[in-house]
């Protein structure tokens, strides 16, 4: 290996600390293979740590500081550690643990207790993996301290991760998720972990069954139209996937406990497996993700396909319409739900006067115009549902707060009532499928009851893409220097419309283009550009925070329009060239 290759002294530092500190004997062996035969992964492997972002520690399965594995998952798990015992000064310290059906989920579950029974804290171990959402429901269930889920929700199957939650089951955020990390940071170390062995008595094995039926009886009450269900809920034919994962586990069941008993498995997928044999990506946002379910649903005649993802937080849903299976989008399931539950709240005197909606800042902004249209509130958060789930905590403690009716993120994420406090496939899944048989009632389809909101409140239509740069460090710098450069350089225009405003969540700062008069933005700190065009497209540019890429969000919307169709088409076509133009003239 070239002196070039390693020339950073704080990547080298950490190498050598790996192949000499009280590492097991298979790890060091790893690392020299990469030293010897990949030097660039080697790079990779420790040019930084992993630390927490809008999604907790992420990150490619295998040795070093920037990879997932069992010292990365103690050492973080000590930082958890320290800062609950700086934050509590109670003796009575508790965390939940929970695993999803990656490979080493449940060997860094392990681990997370080890660490955390070393610190004397008490640890309730799941007997049996679980979704995400099952956790933070569960957290709060136990009265925990907090939990930790092992998941790496819809990545491909090398990556791994690690979520931390507080008290109030929610994932953590600021001042939390800061000093967490600040904790991990300041261990200089594996010789400051306190490692405990599995048989210590501080370390619970909890069994599911009970969990499972206080979930289902949490998840209960928030039926629409209970009777209704039950007596016509078997005439909705639904194919479930639950694309190799946890999904398997609770939701078929909690489908039937809500009247909905026709469901049909796609077989192939409802085996759990982290290799997700039948899928590239095991990512419901993909269409070809959900082929099996969709042959499976042309086959039987189906309704709708349901399909979660594995840590079962995320759902597909596909939708048959006049004799063809339709791909229904995050942005267009949450209009749905939306628009369903304030046309049924009112009528069954379940709205309450102060009752909001929460979104997030890339979300269709379809969901303010129909909550504005029916006298409630909706609020824009950050990306990521933990912000989702931060104003739910807030309302609860406040006195004169508003009252959480549902909240919904473009990628795929909703969450109905506030047993859990993360986006929810489980509880999404009956929702979806009572909305369904509702449509189904009347002669219609989910697709149907998307086409009335356009016609009642204008088109809108949005579109996500991805820019990717290399992986590892090069790619890191590149996509900071990407960001840098746009805040330095503020666009003008793009594909020839006029930017009005732009709102720098880094700075904290709305500045009309024309008027050169600035605000201060409401929401936290954050690495986002949000534009807003002279014809009202917006466009919102986010790096990721675990992975060398840059995401864009458009979204457009048309108030006229001579058909329905015509109209779709034309806002599909305008959004596209947005969307490139930015990728062109911005980031690449």
């Amino acid at each position: 290996m070239s002196n070039e290759l390693i020339l950073n002294p704080e990547i080298q530092r950490r190498v050598d600390y790996w192949l000499n500190g009280p590492f097991d004997e298979a790890t060091k062996k790893a690392v020299r293979n990469l030293k010897e035969k990949d030097p660039q992964g080697l790079i990779d492997a420790f040019f930084s740590d992993l630390s927490f972002g809008t999604g907790g520690m992420r990150g490619v399965m295998g040795p070093g500081t920037a990879r997932m594995n069992i010292y990365t998952v103690r050492l973080a798990t000590q930082g958890l550690a320290n800062y609950l015992r700086k934050e509590n000064k109670t003796d009575k310290l508790s965390v939940l643990i929970g695993y999803d059906s990656r490979h080493h989920s449940i060997e860094f579950a392990q681990e997370a207790a080890r660490v955390l029974a070393g610190n004397s804290i008490h640890v309730y171990l799941l007997n049996e993996l679980r979704p995400t959402p099952y956790i933070s429901f569960a957290c709060r269930f136990k009265g925990a301290s907090g939990a930790i889920m092992i998941t790496a929700s819809h990545n491909p199957k090398e990556y791994n991760g690690y979520k931390v939650y507080w008290s109030d089951g929610a994932q953590v955020v600021a001042p939390h998720d800061v000093g967490i990390v600040q904790e991990v940071d300041a261990l200089k170390s594996l010789d400051s972990v306190k490692l405990s062995s599995l048989e210590n008595p501080l370390i619970e094995r909890v069994p599911t069954l009970p969990l499972d039926e206080e979930y289902l009886k949490a998840i209960a009450p928030l039926q629409h139209f209970r009777e209704q269900n039950l007596a016509k809920g078997s005439s909705l034919k639904i194919v479930y996937t639950s694309l190799h994962g946890t999904g398997i586990t609770i939701v078929p069941r909690a489908l039937n406990e809500w009247g909905f008993s026709d469901v049909h498995l796609v077989k192939n997928q409802v085996t759990i497996d982290g290799d997700f044999p039948t899928v590239k990506f095991p990512n419901p946002e993909y269409k070809e993700t959900l082929n099996l379910g969709i042959e499976l649903c042309k086959k039987i005649d189906a309704d709708i396909v349901l399909a979660t993802d594995p840590d079962a937080d995320r759902i597909g849903v596909v939708a048959s319409h006049k004799g063809v299976t339709v791909l229904i989008n995050g942005n267009e399931m949450a209009a749905i739900c939306v628009d369903f539950l304030c046309q049924v709240l009112p009528k069954l005197n379940r709205m309450p006067p102060n009752g909001a909606f929460v979104t997030t800042i890339v979300t269709t902004e379809l969901l303010k115009k129909i909550a504005e249209a029916n006298h409630t509130h909706c609020f824009e958060v950050l990306t990521g549902f933990k912000y989702i789930a931060e104003k739910i905590h807030l309302w609860e403690t406040t006195q004169k707060g508003d009252e959480f009716l549902f909240g919904a993120e473009e990628s795929y994420g909703y969450l109905l009532g506030t047993h859990a406090r993360d986006k929810d496939a489980i509880i999404a899944s009956c929702l979806i499928a009572q909305i369904a048989l509702y449509a189904k009632i009347q002669g219609e389809t989910l697709i149907d009851r998307l086409h009335h909101i356009y016609n009642t409140y204008g088109i809108f239509r949005e579109k996500q893409l991805c820019v990717s740069f290399n992986p590892g460090k090069e790619g890191m710098e590149k996509m900071i220097e990407t960001m840098h450069r746009l805040r330095l350089h503020p666009l003008q225009e793009i594909n020839g419309i006029k930017v009005v405003s732009i709102e720098d969540y880094m700075s904290g700062i709305h500045t009309n283009i024309e008027t050169k008069k600035t605000e201060k933005l409401e929401l936290p700190q954050s690495d986002v550009l949000l534009y807003r065009l002279s014809d009202k497209t917006r466009l919102v540019i986010r790096p990721s925070g675990t992975e060398p890429k840059i995401k864009i969000y458009g979204g457009v919307s048309c108030d006229s329009f001579k058909t329905l169709e015509s109209g779709i088409e034309e806002c599909d076509r305008r959004l596209e060239l947005f969307m490139q133009a930015l990728k062109k003239d911005a980031l690449c």
